[in-house]
């Protein structure tokens, strides 16, 4: 009885086989990988341009995706960009020298040129009749079956190549992840916005409450920091006369790993001179739901067992008031005088230790945050939660502030700009000696910044909307890295 070998053993075998034939292939004159030859079209094109009556020849390449022999002919399907196509391949046709390097030498995985003529088989499949065929690019290992796909979660996010190779649906969500950019970009560019870049190095962490990746450059002998938000950048041109930018580029935050975080993540964040946060919730609302209409031509996007209404009004509700309707609490509750005591009694006794705002924050997170599915604004934030916010003029204790949550997931965050230079070096100085007291995601110091606003930042609105999140939401994904090309994973 033959042993039971070991898949791996499967696929060094079948590699040895294939290095085999690259060898045998020069042997004869053929070059395994020639330059380029000349394509005319994609599958799809072939397909949709068909008629009984067409006599087009088409050149196309992709890659074989699965051979099927009948003695001196062969059915196989190859696939591009646009998706599959059947061709057939016939001794006669092609040549006895064609049809052998075909059933001797190419294999599934291989990037091949077809040319010929489509034709409708009896079933009714668009075929492309091959007159010539030229190997482009040889695989050197077996594709995953056909039929299992790629089972190890690991492999498809290390090798997301072959994810792409063998799952319609994971092109597709990156594709559409290509659409919802596309639909902000032109959204706000038609809203008077101008795209910039602005440092991904900077000589501070700012912009947010995160602890950054350090690094070191060595001409300057100084230490630099990955970005973990633009928003101080931002905000310097619109001191500089730009009263509408914004900004889709990469952030870096040296924090944990999970189904809704990756170290290395997208944002847009946008800044609007002269306008407060309730133009930001209004534009927030149109803008998601322009994206979900371009990418999805619908405004009820299903989200694992829920219908996501994009339609609707987003709800908007107080902090204050959504700990009271989600805790079951009156406002006595959650007083200075009494919230230890709700802290204690939903084991948040860690808060304790904390200002009454962020006490605030952390029943908020726990009482409420997995309670918010459908688009809902929360507003109006703890001053204390919120350094770089505004104070609101009917109570200089909360910023007026949003976060948008969707699916108990945080998908925006928007506030106006504090841009009184005296206070904003003031709520620094609080930054510092919340970090000296063992705060590792406390903002520093930014002089350079201060100095800045001395020049005069206009009433302002930010807002930053999470595009890793949003491609989850818009293409019903449970996890960041099925919607990140290349997650940031742990080294093998």
């Amino acid at each position: 009885m033959d042993q039971i070998r070991d898949p791996q053993d499967r696929v060094s075998s079948e590699h040895t086989v294939r290095v085999e034939k690259v060898a045998a292939l020069r042997a004869l004159g053929f070059e395994p990988w020639p330059d380029k030859q000349e394509v005319t079209a994609h599958c799809a094109s072939v397909i949709t341009e068909f008629t009984d009556e067409s006599t087009k020849q088409y050149a196309i390449a992709g890659r074989l995706m699965n051979v099927r022999l009948h003695g001196r002919a062969a059915f196989a399907h190859m696939q591009d960009s646009s998706g599959k196509l059947q061709v057939y391949i016939r001794e006669d046709v092609v040549g006895e020298d064609q049809f052998k390097l075909f059933e001797h030498s190419i294999d599934v995985g291989d990037i091949v040129w077809f040319f010929g003529t489509p034709f409708k088989t009896k079933v009714g499949e668009i075929t492309l009749r091959v007159a010539r065929l030229m190997l482009l690019s040889k695989c050197l290992h077996p594709l995953p079956e056909k039929f299992h796909g790629i089972v190890d979660i690991e492999t498809k996010y290390r090798q997301r190549y072959l994810d792409l190779i063998m799952d319609a649906g994971t092109r597709d969500r990156f594709m559409k992840r290509s659409h919802i950019i596309t639909a902000l970009r032109s959204f706000l560019d038609s809203h008077g916005y101008l795209e910039v870049e602005t440092p991904m190095l900077h000589p501070i962490a700012g912009g947010a409450a995160a602890r950054p990746f350090v690094t070191h450059h060595n001409a300057l002998n100084q230490d630099l920091y990955l970005r973990i938000a633009p928003e101080l950048y931002l905000k310097r041109l619109i001191i500089g006369g730009f009263d509408r930018v914004y900004e889709i580029n990469r952030n870096f935050r040296n924090e944990g790993v999970s189904t809704r975080h990756n170290p290395e993540f997208t944002m847009l964040e946008l800044y609007t001179a002269y306008q407060d946060y309730e133009y930001a919730m209004n534009f927030t609302e149109s803008l998601l739901r322009h994206a979900a209409l371009y990418a999805l031509g619908t405004l009820q996007v299903p989200y694992g067992d829920v219908i996501l209404n994009f339609e609707a009004p987003f709800k908007r509700l107080r902090m204050i008031d959504a700990i009271i309707q989600y805790g079951s609490l009156n406002e006595q509750d959650i007083s200075p005088e009494v919230i230890d005591t709700i802290l204690h009694k939903h084991g948040l006794n860690h808060a304790k230790k904390e200002t009454y705002g962020n006490k605030v924050l952390a029943l908020f997170e726990a009482l409420v945050e997995p309670h918010l599915i459908q688009p809902t604004f929360i507003i109006d934030f703890p001053i204390e939660t919120s350094p770089l916010a505004k104070r609101s003029t009917q109570n200089p204790a909360i910023a007026p502030r949003f976060e948008l949550f969707v699916a108990k997931m945080e998908l925006s965050n928007a506030y106006n700009e504090l841009n009184e230079p005296f206070e904003q070096a003031e709520r620094f100085k609080e930054q510092i000696v919340a970090h000296e007291g063992g705060n590792d995601e406390a903002h520093q110091y930014d002089a350079d910044y201060i100095l800045a606003l001395e020049y005069a930042l206009p009433p302002t609105v930010g807002i930053g909307i999470g595009i890793d999140r949003l491609v989850m939401l818009l293409t019903n994904t449970i996890t960041i890295k099925e919607v990140i090309l290349f997650p940031t994973l742990k080294k093998k």
